[in-house]
Parts: C-alpha cells; structure tokens; sequence
C-alpha cells in the first residue's frame, strides 16, 4: 500500500489522475463483469431466495464505491492538490464531499432496499411474521436518520447540538405519548415472545376471550364468538395473563360429564358414549374419544367423555351436539339418567287426622320434619277433647262457646287432660 502511493506520488497531476481514473473504473468494471457474475451463478443455485435479494441489492452499491473511490483517492494525493487551481479544502468540497454522500446515499437505500424486500418475502410464510412490516418501517426511520447524520459529518455541519435538542424532543414526545411509545414496544414483546399469532384463540384474565383477527402496532384486535371486536391495547396484553388455546397446536380437548344410575352396566354404557363421540362430525377420531369414571356421585355414577375439536371455537358447538346425541342414545339403549331425588314418609297412626301446627318444615331437633313428630302430634291430636272439636258437632261447640270461653280466659287449662290449643 505504501509502495503505491509512493508511486502515485511520483507522477505528475495529469498521469496520477490517469492512473487513478483507471483503477476505479477497472476496478467497477472487474467487479461487474467478473466478480459478481460469478457470485450471481452461485446463488442461483441455491433453494433460498433471501441470497438472491441480498446480491441484487448489494450489487450497485458495490460497483459505485469502487468507481468513486478514485475520486477520493485524488484529492488525498499532494501532487494533485498542488497542480490544480483548486484549494485542498475546495477540492473536497466539489469532489471528495459529493463522492461520499452519494456512497453513503446509495448505500443507505440498497440497505433499507434489502431489509424491505426481506419482509415482504417472510410476510407469506405465516401468519407468524404478520408483525414483520412493523419492523421495516422502524429500519426505515433508522436508516434515514443515520444516513442524514453522516451526510451532515460529511460535509462538516456539527450535529451536536442536533442530537441534544433531538434528545429533548424524545423526551417531551415519550412524556406526551407515553401510552403509545408502551404499546408499541409492547407489540415488539409480544412479536419476539411469539405469545400469540393470527388466528389464535386466546383468553385474557380479565375474562374476554377470542380469535386474534389483526395484529397492530398499537393494539391487537380479537374478534369474540359473538362476532364483536375487541380492541386490546399491546401494552395490556404485554402485562396480562394470556392463555392460547391454539398453542401449541390449534386442537383442544373437551370434557363433557354424564351421571348414571347405580346398577348400570357400566361397560354397555362407556361403549355407547364412546361410539357418540365417533360419530359426530365435529370431533377427531385421533386422539380417540374416551370414558373417565370420576367418583361416586349421590345420586349418579359420574363419567366425563373426552374427545377432541380441531379449533377451540368449535367446543361449544360440540359440546351442544355431543349433549344431544347422549340424551337419545341413552333413552333409546333404556338407560337411566339420574336427578337428585328424596323419599319422604309420612306416619299416622289411627284415623285421627294430621294436625295442622304439625306440619311444619322444621323440628324442634335441628330443621328436619320427621315422621315420629307427626305421629306424636296425631297421638296428642287424638287424646281427650280434641277429638271431640274435630267432629262435626264439636266444631260448632267450638266456634260457638268454647271459642270465647277461650279468649276471655287464656290462662285455663283444658278439661280432661285435653292438649292446650297453642300445642295444636
């Protein structure tokens, strides 16, 4: 290297800027024809289509900085700057500023070029990268702002002071759109964590629910079984607890649980219901549907069916079909369905009739009416008078004299032994 600008320093201004002229263009031309022909034949034969973008990008680029390199070459050689008419610092205006901007320029949009095209091509292998254009607009920003910087070096402009008022700009935007900066960079989490994608069914813990239907820089729109959109916003979904249903795989399981009597023959009965869950339409014969006994219920033997939907918005529907088919399967085979029952029994002894006070829904002993306390209430209903008012002649009695005899004077006990009214 020392060697060739010690030769270039030895020529005159006219064969220096010959030599040098010739060297770039030699140079872009080599590369042109030579270099990246043979570099295009090796990356056509591969199967990736990411090689291809980077050299169509990368190839203008390439051969223009080899050809200006000749230009900024000449305004550093000593025999140059004194031959022309031109000052040192005029010769890097007029040359050597304008020869690297337009190496910075064009290298700063074949770089943005390659990064867009890289996602338009990763945008139609899944809706995992649906999230992608985001970044590309960020690489955007980036890169004009970074080639705008070196623009400004380049032609000796002091950004300094730009960077500090750019800073405060920062500041009071990040303080003014705060909420808007925290949802953006939650979607960024949200993407690298690949929490969810389109069309993945998700549930929040605040209780909403559904299909992820749009994937936004702000927010991220779910749309519900009840066709209602949901707008989230990232920075909650960043923070919340998420569950996917569709993760890691789009099918899920469902559980439906039946009750059957005691004395069913429980092999005929789990044969049944897994022959149901083979025929509906809306459940996967692989995994198989199967029977669970759970416990030993009350009143039922309690089973849950398992089977599987290919998507979780098909459960309901399932489950709905499933609950139909069991019904008439189970009716048609003469299986019973249980339900909770009681047996009451009631006990009286004699003729006598049930006394009214002891008909109550609740016992001296804890809430419970027994038979023993209507019996007990009808021996007391069928001693003494009692009997007596209950007939036909005793009720006239009773509403006649008796009946004041009883208001004037609480306080007598009845004759005979008869039970006091307010036993009654």
């Amino acid at each position: 290297m020392l060697q060739t600008l010690s030769f270039l320093e030895s020529l005159t201004s006219l064969e220096a800027t010959a030599v040098v002229l010739a060297l770039s263009l030699g140079s872009a031309i080599l590369l042109e024809f030579v270099v990246l022909r043979f570099v295009r034949s090796l990356v056509t034969e591969t199967n990736t289509e990411f090689d291809n973008i980077l050299f169509q990008e990368l190839r203008i680029p390439i051969v223009v900085t080899a050809a200006l390199a000749g230009v900024f070459v000449l305004t550093r050689l000593p025999a140059i700057a004194s031959s022309t008419v031109f000052t040192e610092e005029e010769l890097r205006f007029f040359f050597d500023n304008p020869a690297l901007t337009v190496i910075v320029l064009v290298w700063a949009w074949a770089l943005n070029q390659v990064v867009n095209r890289f996602v338009e091509a990763v945008k139609d292998k899944g809706s995992r990268y649906d999230f992608a254009p985001v970044f590309s607009n960020v690489w955007t920003l980036v890169v004009l702002v970074a080639a705008a910087g070196v623009t400004l070096r380049i032609w000796g402009v002091e950004i300094t002071p730009l960077l500090g008022a750019a800073g405060i700009v920062g500041i009071t935007v990040g303080f003014a759109a705060k909420d808007t900066v925290a949802n953006f960079f939650g979607g960024i989490a949200l993407y690298f964590d690949d929490t969810y994608k389109m069309g993945d069914f998700i549930e929040l813990d605040s209780g909403e629910a559904g299909s992820v239907v749009k994937l936004g820089i702000r927010s991220t729109m779910l749309l519900t079984r009840d066709e209602v959109l949901i707008t989230v916003p990232n920075s909650v979904l960043n923070s919340a607890k998420i569950v996917n249903r569709s993760a890691p795989q789009t099918r899920k399981r469902i559980r439906v649980p039946i009750g059957v009597g005691y004395g069913t023959d429980l092999d005929e009965f789990e044969a049944l219901l897994v022959d149901i869950a083979f025929d509906e339409k809306l459940t996967l014969d692989s995994p198989k549907p199967r029977m669970r006994f759970r416990r030993f219920g009350d009143s039922a033997v309690e089973y849950e069916l398992l089977c599987w939907v290919d998507h979780p918005t098909k459960e309901a529907r399932a489950i709905h079909f499933l609950n139909r088919a069991i019904y008439d399967g189970l009716n048609d085979a003469g299986i019973e369905i249980p339900y909770p029952k009681r047996d009451l029994a009631v006990r009286f002894d004699g003729d006598a009739p049930r006394p009214a006070a002891a008909v109550g829904p609740e016992s001296t002993d804890g809430g419970e009416w027994s038979g023993d306390s209507v019996g007990d209430s009808a021996d007391r209903a069928g001693d003494g008078d009692s009997a007596d008012r209950v007939g036909n002649d005793g009720s006239a009695d009773r509403v006649g004299d008796n009946s004041a005899d009883r208001v004037g004077d609480a306080d007598d006990e009845p004759a005979d032994g008869g039970p006091d009214e307010r036993e009654l």
